[in-house]
Protein backbone atom coordinates (compact mmCIF):
# COMPACT_ATOMS: atom_id res chain seq x y z
CA UNK A 1 0.00 0.00 0.00
CA UNK A 2 2.70 2.45 0.53
CA UNK A 3 3.87 1.90 -2.69
CA UNK A 4 0.45 2.96 -3.94
CA UNK A 5 0.51 5.88 -1.38
CA UNK A 6 3.94 6.99 -3.45
CA UNK A 7 2.38 6.48 -6.88
CA UNK A 8 -0.51 8.80 -6.21
CA UNK A 9 1.85 11.49 -4.75
CA UNK A 10 3.89 10.88 -7.73
CA UNK A 11 1.20 10.91 -10.26
CA UNK A 12 -0.25 14.01 -7.90
CA UNK A 13 3.24 15.82 -8.28
CA UNK A 14 3.04 15.13 -12.73
CA UNK A 15 -0.50 16.81 -12.58
CA UNK A 16 0.43 20.07 -10.86
CA UNK A 17 3.56 20.03 -13.14
CA UNK A 18 1.34 19.24 -16.28
CA UNK A 19 -0.62 22.56 -15.51
CA UNK A 20 1.95 24.74 -15.06
CA UNK A 21 3.52 23.62 -17.70
CA UNK A 22 0.09 24.17 -19.96
CA UNK A 23 -0.37 27.73 -18.34
CA UNK A 24 3.15 28.88 -18.61
CA UNK A 25 3.48 28.03 -22.66
CA UNK A 26 -0.02 29.15 -23.26
CA UNK A 27 0.59 32.30 -21.44
CA UNK A 28 3.75 32.90 -23.81
CA UNK A 29 2.34 32.05 -26.99
CA UNK A 30 -0.68 34.61 -26.38
CA UNK A 31 1.50 37.04 -25.77
CA UNK A 32 3.94 36.42 -28.60
CA UNK A 33 0.03 36.26 -30.63
CA UNK A 34 -1.28 39.17 -28.90
CA UNK A 35 2.37 41.66 -29.47
CA UNK A 36 2.30 40.34 -33.15
CA UNK A 37 -1.47 40.90 -33.89
CA UNK A 38 -1.77 44.60 -32.64
CA UNK A 39 1.64 45.64 -34.37
CA UNK A 40 0.52 44.58 -37.75
CA UNK A 41 -2.31 47.09 -37.79
CA UNK A 42 -0.95 49.35 -36.45
CA UNK A 43 1.97 49.16 -39.18
CA UNK A 44 -0.71 48.87 -41.56
CA UNK A 45 -2.52 52.47 -39.82
CA UNK A 46 0.83 53.82 -39.95
CA UNK A 47 1.56 53.51 -43.83
CA UNK A 48 -1.96 55.02 -44.45
CA UNK A 49 -1.10 57.92 -42.29
CA UNK A 50 2.01 58.79 -44.57
CA UNK A 51 0.36 58.18 -47.54
CA UNK A 52 -2.03 61.15 -46.52
CA UNK A 53 -4.67 60.06 -44.67
CA UNK A 54 -4.92 62.07 -41.64
CA UNK A 55 -7.50 60.74 -39.18
CA UNK A 56 -7.44 56.43 -40.97
CA UNK A 57 -10.65 54.43 -40.59
CA UNK A 58 -10.73 52.32 -37.22
CA UNK A 59 -12.98 49.56 -39.52
CA UNK A 60 -11.54 45.96 -39.57
CA UNK A 61 -9.46 46.56 -36.38
CA UNK A 62 -9.44 44.10 -34.10
CA UNK A 63 -7.01 45.50 -31.52
CA UNK A 64 -6.38 48.73 -32.29
CA UNK A 65 -9.55 51.11 -30.56
CA UNK A 66 -8.11 54.84 -31.30
CA UNK A 67 -5.30 57.08 -32.90
CA UNK A 68 -4.32 60.39 -31.90
CA UNK A 69 -1.72 62.81 -33.41
CA UNK A 70 -0.10 64.88 -30.56
CA UNK A 71 -0.94 68.29 -29.97
CA UNK A 72 1.24 69.02 -27.57
CA UNK A 73 -1.01 68.45 -24.64
CA UNK A 74 0.08 66.23 -21.48
CA UNK A 75 -2.52 63.95 -21.33
CA UNK A 76 -1.12 63.11 -24.72
CA UNK A 77 0.97 60.46 -22.91
CA UNK A 78 -1.15 60.31 -19.47
CA UNK A 79 -4.11 58.79 -20.53
CA UNK A 80 -4.49 55.14 -19.32
CA UNK A 81 -4.96 52.09 -21.13
CA UNK A 82 -2.24 50.64 -23.47
CA UNK A 83 -1.06 52.24 -26.28
CA UNK A 84 2.24 53.23 -28.70
CA UNK A 85 4.03 55.77 -30.08
CA UNK A 86 5.08 56.04 -33.88
CA UNK A 87 6.15 58.91 -35.41
CA UNK A 88 5.41 59.57 -39.01
CA UNK A 89 6.06 62.45 -41.40
CA UNK A 90 7.75 63.96 -38.51
CA UNK A 91 4.30 64.00 -36.21
CA UNK A 92 4.20 61.74 -32.90
CA UNK A 93 0.92 59.66 -33.13
CA UNK A 94 -0.59 57.20 -30.66
CA UNK A 95 -2.32 54.14 -31.27
CA UNK A 96 -4.47 52.82 -28.68
CA UNK A 97 -4.89 49.13 -28.68
CA UNK A 98 -6.80 46.05 -26.37
CA UNK A 99 -4.95 42.71 -25.28
CA UNK A 100 -6.62 39.90 -27.32
CA UNK A 101 -9.39 38.43 -25.64
CA UNK A 102 -9.71 35.14 -27.30
CA UNK A 103 -6.10 34.16 -25.21
CA UNK A 104 -7.78 34.20 -21.89
CA UNK A 105 -10.72 32.33 -23.12
CA UNK A 106 -8.67 29.67 -24.64
CA UNK A 107 -6.68 29.31 -21.29
CA UNK A 108 -9.52 29.11 -19.37
CA UNK A 109 -10.94 26.35 -21.59
CA UNK A 110 -7.67 23.94 -21.23
CA UNK A 111 -7.54 24.73 -18.03
CA UNK A 112 -11.02 23.19 -17.22
CA UNK A 113 -10.06 20.07 -19.31
CA UNK A 114 -7.35 19.80 -17.90
CA UNK A 115 -9.37 20.00 -14.41
CA UNK A 116 -11.32 17.45 -15.07
CA UNK A 117 -8.91 14.66 -16.47
CA UNK A 118 -7.06 15.54 -13.35
CA UNK A 119 -10.46 14.85 -11.06
CA UNK A 120 -10.85 11.56 -13.51
CA UNK A 121 -7.55 10.45 -12.92
CA UNK A 122 -7.91 11.11 -9.03
CA UNK A 123 -11.07 9.26 -8.64
CA UNK A 124 -9.57 6.46 -10.96
CA UNK A 125 -7.20 5.94 -8.15
CA UNK A 126 -9.73 6.19 -5.24
CA UNK A 127 -11.52 3.70 -6.64
CA UNK A 128 -8.67 1.01 -7.30
CA UNK A 129 -7.41 1.77 -3.84
CA UNK A 130 -10.91 0.81 -2.05
CA UNK A 131 -12.17 -1.32 -4.68
CA UNK A 132 -9.03 -3.41 -5.43
CA UNK A 133 -6.07 -2.66 -3.00
CA UNK A 134 -7.98 -2.54 0.07
CA UNK A 135 -9.91 -5.79 -0.46
CA UNK A 136 -6.47 -7.71 -2.06
CA UNK A 137 -4.50 -6.34 1.06
CA UNK A 138 -7.13 -8.19 3.39
CA UNK A 139 -6.75 -11.34 1.41
CA UNK A 140 -3.24 -11.58 0.85
CA UNK A 141 -2.05 -13.10 4.22
CA UNK A 142 -4.82 -16.33 3.90
CA UNK A 143 -2.43 -18.27 1.54
CA UNK A 144 0.69 -18.02 4.16
CA UNK A 145 -1.99 -19.00 7.29
CA UNK A 146 -3.14 -21.92 4.95
CA UNK A 147 0.08 -22.83 4.21
CA UNK A 148 0.87 -22.90 7.97
CA UNK A 149 -1.80 -25.27 8.77
CA UNK A 150 -4.08 -22.63 9.83
CA UNK A 151 -7.18 -23.94 8.07
CA UNK A 152 -9.86 -21.96 9.96
CA UNK A 153 -8.77 -18.75 8.97
CA UNK A 154 -11.78 -16.82 8.24
CA UNK A 155 -13.01 -15.18 4.71
CA UNK A 156 -15.08 -12.26 4.80
CA UNK A 157 -17.76 -12.27 1.78
CA UNK A 158 -16.22 -10.40 -0.90
CA UNK A 159 -19.28 -8.07 -3.49
CA UNK A 160 -16.50 -6.84 -5.58
CA UNK A 161 -16.55 -7.98 -8.59
CA UNK A 162 -12.70 -8.69 -9.07
CA UNK A 163 -12.17 -10.96 -6.00
CA UNK A 164 -15.88 -12.51 -5.78
CA UNK A 165 -14.78 -15.90 -7.65
CA UNK A 166 -11.04 -15.39 -6.05
CA UNK A 167 -12.65 -15.42 -2.47
CA UNK A 168 -14.94 -18.32 -3.07
CA UNK A 169 -11.99 -20.45 -5.09
CA UNK A 170 -9.65 -19.80 -1.59
CA UNK A 171 -12.52 -20.63 0.68
CA UNK A 172 -12.82 -23.93 -1.21
CA UNK A 173 -9.18 -24.62 -1.04
CA UNK A 174 -9.33 -24.15 2.34
CA UNK A 175 -12.35 -26.31 2.97
CA UNK A 176 -10.76 -29.33 0.87
CA UNK A 177 -7.30 -28.91 2.81
CA UNK A 178 -9.50 -29.17 5.76
CA UNK A 179 -11.39 -32.41 4.51
CA UNK A 180 -8.21 -33.76 3.65
CA UNK A 181 -6.51 -33.35 7.22
CA UNK A 182 -10.13 -34.58 8.38
CA UNK A 183 -9.90 -37.51 6.31
CA UNK A 184 -6.21 -38.22 7.10
CA UNK A 185 -6.58 -38.18 11.00
CA UNK A 186 -9.25 -40.48 10.77
CA UNK A 187 -7.32 -42.12 8.79
CA UNK A 188 -4.32 -42.61 11.89
CA UNK A 189 -7.22 -43.52 13.64
CA UNK A 190 -8.03 -46.16 12.34
CA UNK A 191 -4.90 -47.72 11.78
CA UNK A 192 -3.52 -47.12 14.93
CA UNK A 193 -6.93 -49.11 16.33
CA UNK A 194 -6.30 -51.52 13.89
CA UNK A 195 -2.35 -52.19 14.70
CA UNK A 196 -3.33 -52.27 18.55
CA UNK A 197 -6.57 -54.79 17.88
CA UNK A 198 -3.95 -56.99 15.86
CA UNK A 199 -0.96 -56.87 18.66
CA UNK A 200 -3.36 -57.90 21.32
CA UNK A 201 -4.45 -60.40 19.12
CA UNK A 202 -1.57 -61.77 18.59
CA UNK A 203 -0.37 -61.92 22.05
CA UNK A 204 -2.40 -65.09 23.02
CA UNK A 205 -1.32 -67.14 20.68
CA UNK A 206 2.10 -66.18 21.08
CA UNK A 207 2.00 -67.00 24.60
CA UNK A 208 0.59 -70.16 24.52
CA UNK A 209 3.48 -71.28 21.06
CA UNK A 210 5.95 -69.74 24.18
CA UNK A 211 4.39 -72.03 26.85
CA UNK A 212 3.77 -75.69 24.99
CA UNK A 213 7.69 -74.60 23.54
CA UNK A 214 8.97 -74.41 26.83
CA UNK A 215 7.17 -77.40 27.89
CA UNK A 216 8.89 -79.42 24.61
CA UNK A 217 12.30 -77.83 25.92
CA UNK A 218 12.34 -79.23 29.81
CA UNK A 219 10.67 -82.93 28.33
CA UNK A 220 7.58 -82.60 30.32
CA UNK A 221 5.91 -84.42 28.23
CA UNK A 222 6.94 -88.29 28.38
CA UNK A 223 5.09 -89.94 26.17
CA UNK A 224 5.00 -89.36 21.53
CA UNK A 225 1.07 -88.63 21.81
CA UNK A 226 1.67 -85.63 23.83
CA UNK A 227 4.57 -83.90 22.36
CA UNK A 228 2.50 -84.78 18.94
CA UNK A 229 -0.36 -82.69 20.47
CA UNK A 230 1.82 -79.46 21.65
CA UNK A 231 3.58 -79.93 17.81
CA UNK A 232 -0.15 -79.67 16.82
CA UNK A 233 -1.33 -76.91 19.12
CA UNK A 234 1.89 -74.53 18.26
CA UNK A 235 0.92 -74.99 14.59
CA UNK A 236 -2.58 -74.11 15.18
CA UNK A 237 -1.52 -70.86 17.38
CA UNK A 238 1.25 -70.37 14.34
CA UNK A 239 -1.46 -70.26 11.75
CA UNK A 240 -3.39 -67.60 13.82
CA UNK A 241 -0.58 -65.68 14.23
CA UNK A 242 -0.10 -65.80 10.27
CA UNK A 243 -3.77 -64.72 9.79
CA UNK A 244 -3.14 -61.59 11.65
CA UNK A 245 0.15 -60.52 10.21
CA UNK A 246 -2.19 -61.05 6.77
CA UNK A 247 -4.94 -58.86 7.57
CA UNK A 248 -2.17 -56.48 8.79
CA UNK A 249 -0.50 -56.53 5.50
CA UNK A 250 -3.85 -56.50 3.37
CA UNK A 251 -4.82 -53.27 5.47
CA UNK A 252 -1.30 -51.46 4.65
CA UNK A 253 -1.58 -52.14 0.94
CA UNK A 254 -5.46 -51.81 0.49
CA UNK A 255 -6.23 -48.00 -1.81
CA UNK A 256 -5.03 -45.23 0.96
CA UNK A 257 -5.95 -42.54 -2.04
CA UNK A 258 -10.10 -41.41 -2.48
CA UNK A 259 -10.28 -39.78 -5.73
CA UNK A 260 -14.25 -38.10 -6.05
CA UNK A 261 -15.76 -37.26 -9.66
CA UNK A 262 -18.72 -35.78 -10.52
CA UNK A 263 -20.98 -37.36 -13.41
CA UNK A 264 -21.24 -35.02 -15.86
CA UNK A 265 -20.24 -33.87 -19.62
CA UNK A 266 -17.84 -31.98 -21.44
CA UNK A 267 -16.65 -30.89 -24.89
CA UNK A 268 -13.53 -32.28 -25.97
CA UNK A 269 -12.96 -28.92 -27.44
CA UNK A 270 -13.10 -26.41 -23.80
CA UNK A 271 -10.87 -29.65 -22.27
CA UNK A 272 -8.18 -28.64 -25.60
CA UNK A 273 -8.30 -25.34 -25.54
CA UNK A 274 -8.10 -24.97 -21.50
CA UNK A 275 -4.88 -26.35 -22.13
CA UNK A 276 -3.62 -25.29 -24.92
CA UNK A 277 -4.10 -21.10 -22.94
CA UNK A 278 -2.30 -23.16 -19.80
CA UNK A 279 0.68 -24.91 -21.71
CA UNK A 280 1.47 -22.87 -24.77
CA UNK A 281 3.43 -20.23 -22.95
CA UNK A 282 4.89 -22.36 -20.58
CA UNK A 283 6.33 -25.06 -23.28
CA UNK A 284 7.46 -21.92 -25.33
CA UNK A 285 9.47 -20.18 -22.03
CA UNK A 286 11.38 -23.80 -21.85
CA UNK A 287 11.94 -23.47 -25.69
CA UNK A 288 10.24 -26.87 -26.04
CA UNK A 289 8.23 -27.16 -29.31
CA UNK A 290 4.47 -27.88 -28.31
CA UNK A 291 1.76 -28.60 -30.85
CA UNK A 292 -2.01 -29.68 -30.81
CA UNK A 293 -3.09 -31.87 -34.08
CA UNK A 294 -6.08 -31.02 -35.20
CA UNK A 295 -9.49 -32.54 -33.66
CA UNK A 296 -13.39 -32.33 -34.25
CA UNK A 297 -14.87 -31.61 -31.03
CA UNK A 298 -17.92 -34.23 -29.68
CA UNK A 299 -19.39 -34.44 -26.17
CA UNK A 300 -17.63 -36.71 -23.55
CA UNK A 301 -18.68 -38.45 -20.52
CA UNK A 302 -17.11 -37.38 -17.44
CA UNK A 303 -15.55 -34.92 -14.74
CA UNK A 304 -14.01 -31.87 -16.33
CA UNK A 305 -12.16 -30.70 -13.72
CA UNK A 306 -10.51 -34.06 -13.17
CA UNK A 307 -10.19 -34.50 -16.67
CA UNK A 308 -8.53 -31.29 -17.15
CA UNK A 309 -6.16 -32.78 -13.57
CA UNK A 310 -5.09 -35.46 -15.79
CA UNK A 311 -4.18 -34.00 -18.95
CA UNK A 312 -2.17 -31.67 -16.83
CA UNK A 313 -0.72 -33.93 -15.40
CA UNK A 314 0.90 -36.04 -18.10
CA UNK A 315 1.67 -32.64 -19.99
CA UNK A 316 3.70 -31.67 -16.48
CA UNK A 317 5.51 -35.48 -17.15
CA UNK A 318 6.57 -34.54 -20.56
CA UNK A 319 7.95 -31.22 -19.20
CA UNK A 320 9.78 -32.91 -16.78
CA UNK A 321 10.99 -36.00 -17.96
CA UNK A 322 11.08 -35.38 -21.51
CA UNK A 323 14.45 -34.02 -22.25
CA UNK A 324 13.33 -31.23 -23.84
CA UNK A 325 11.90 -32.90 -26.90
CA UNK A 326 9.60 -32.13 -28.40
CA UNK A 327 5.56 -32.53 -27.09
CA UNK A 328 2.18 -33.04 -29.20
CA UNK A 329 -1.24 -34.04 -28.03
CA UNK A 330 -2.37 -36.11 -30.91
CA UNK A 331 -6.60 -37.74 -31.21
CA UNK A 332 -7.72 -40.76 -32.03
CA UNK A 333 -11.09 -42.95 -32.16
CA UNK A 334 -12.20 -46.36 -31.10
CA UNK A 335 -15.51 -47.24 -30.84
CA UNK A 336 -17.48 -45.07 -28.03
CA UNK A 337 -14.67 -43.76 -27.26
CA UNK A 338 -12.50 -40.72 -27.53
CA UNK A 339 -8.43 -40.88 -27.20
CA UNK A 340 -6.52 -38.33 -26.73
CA UNK A 341 -2.91 -38.99 -26.63
CA UNK A 342 0.07 -37.19 -25.13
CA UNK A 343 3.77 -37.63 -26.96
CA UNK A 344 6.91 -36.76 -26.17
CA UNK A 345 10.24 -37.70 -28.73
CA UNK A 346 12.46 -37.17 -25.54
CA UNK A 347 11.71 -40.61 -23.82
CA UNK A 348 14.40 -41.90 -21.74
CA UNK A 349 12.91 -44.47 -20.23
CA UNK A 350 13.59 -48.10 -20.76
CA UNK A 351 10.74 -49.91 -22.46
CA UNK A 352 10.84 -52.99 -19.42
CA UNK A 353 10.14 -50.22 -16.89
CA UNK A 354 6.84 -48.66 -18.70
CA UNK A 355 4.21 -51.61 -17.46
CA UNK A 356 5.25 -50.11 -14.19
CA UNK A 357 4.40 -46.71 -15.27
CA UNK A 358 0.91 -46.32 -13.45
CA UNK A 359 1.84 -48.49 -10.00
CA UNK A 360 1.74 -46.76 -6.96
CA UNK A 361 4.79 -44.84 -5.45
CA UNK A 362 6.83 -46.42 -8.14
CA UNK A 363 9.33 -43.85 -10.17
CA UNK A 364 11.46 -44.95 -13.27
CA UNK A 365 14.92 -44.80 -14.03
CA UNK A 366 14.71 -41.40 -15.54
CA UNK A 367 13.84 -39.62 -12.15
CA UNK A 368 16.99 -39.16 -10.57
CA UNK A 369 17.48 -35.57 -9.42
CA UNK A 370 13.84 -35.18 -9.96
CA UNK A 371 11.40 -34.57 -7.43
CA UNK A 372 8.02 -36.27 -7.46
CA UNK A 373 6.14 -38.69 -5.36
CA UNK A 374 5.31 -41.83 -7.61
CA UNK A 375 1.81 -41.02 -7.04
CA UNK A 376 1.06 -39.13 -10.09
CA UNK A 377 0.20 -41.53 -12.75
CA UNK A 378 -1.68 -43.57 -10.40
CA UNK A 379 -3.71 -41.04 -9.55
CA UNK A 380 -4.84 -40.45 -13.18
CA UNK A 381 -5.44 -44.31 -13.87
CA UNK A 382 -7.62 -44.26 -10.55
CA UNK A 383 -9.58 -40.84 -11.84
CA UNK A 384 -9.81 -41.79 -15.61
CA UNK A 385 -11.38 -45.22 -14.21
CA UNK A 386 -13.65 -43.72 -11.67
CA UNK A 387 -15.16 -41.67 -15.19
CA UNK A 388 -15.52 -44.88 -16.99
CA UNK A 389 -12.65 -44.51 -19.09
CA UNK A 390 -8.98 -45.77 -19.17
CA UNK A 391 -5.35 -44.67 -19.63
CA UNK A 392 -2.26 -46.61 -20.66
CA UNK A 393 1.34 -46.04 -21.72
CA UNK A 394 3.45 -46.86 -24.92
CA UNK A 395 7.05 -46.32 -26.17
CA UNK A 396 7.77 -46.50 -29.98
CA UNK A 397 10.77 -45.46 -31.84
CA UNK A 398 11.88 -43.30 -28.52
CA UNK A 399 8.94 -41.79 -28.03
CA UNK A 400 6.68 -41.77 -24.78
CA UNK A 401 2.89 -41.72 -25.81
CA UNK A 402 0.44 -41.73 -22.85
CA UNK A 403 -2.90 -42.46 -23.88
CA UNK A 404 -6.29 -41.06 -21.81
CA UNK A 405 -9.58 -43.13 -23.07
CA UNK A 406 -12.84 -40.90 -22.23
CA UNK A 407 -16.25 -42.01 -23.70
CA UNK A 408 -18.25 -40.52 -25.73
CA UNK A 409 -21.95 -39.17 -25.49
Amino acid sequence: MRAYYRLFAVLLAVIAMLFAAVNLILKRTSAEQEDHAYRVEISRLTRRIGAGEAQPDLTGCDYVTAVRAYDGSEKFFAMTGTFAVQEINGTLYRFDYRPQIQSGSLRLWLNLLLGVIALCVIVLMLYLRHSVLKPFARLAEVPAELAKGNLTVPLSAQKSRYFGKFVWGVDMLRETLEQAKQREMELQKEQQTLILSVSHDIKTPLSAIKLYAKALEKGLYSDEAKRLDAAVRINSNADQIEQYVSELTKSASEDFIQVEVEEGEFYLADLIENLRGMYTEKFAVHQIPFEIADYHSCLLSGDFDRAIEVMQNLLENALKYGAGGRTRITFDEEEDCRLVTVANNGCTLPETEAVHMFDCFWRGSNSNGKSGSGLGLYICRKLMQAMNGEIFSQIVDGEMRVTAVFRKL
